[in-house]
């Protein structure tokens, strides 16, 4: 069985199985929710998944390694995530 995910830059066996377990599982569910909120829903299942992988989904998304993005586009992410915690908080 193939697996789109992993077809993805920057996302192996363990990104794809989280991002499943979340409930995503093609290119298209990730470009429909995009890097923050897929992120998100693999934080909010318990997986412990680092920051690199917000980025890795980003990268992804963009078909170019995570390494390769700049210090803005990460620090927006990390301020859209920051956003979006503080909202499933409130």
């Amino acid at each position: 069985m193939s697996d789109e995910l992993l077809e993805l830059k920057n996302l192996g066996k363990t990104s794809a199985l989280w991002l499943h377990a979340s409930g995503i599982h093609s290119a298209n569910d990730l470009r429909r929710l995009g890097a923050v909120n897929a992120y998100h829903a693999v934080r909010s299942r318990g997986f412990r998944a680092s920051k690199v992988l917000l980025y890795a989904i980003e990268g992804a998304l963009k078909d170019m390694h995570w390494s390769e993005l700049s210090p803005n586009q990460k620090a927006e992410l990390d301020k859209q995530l920051a956003k979006l915690k503080a909202r499933s908080q409130a």
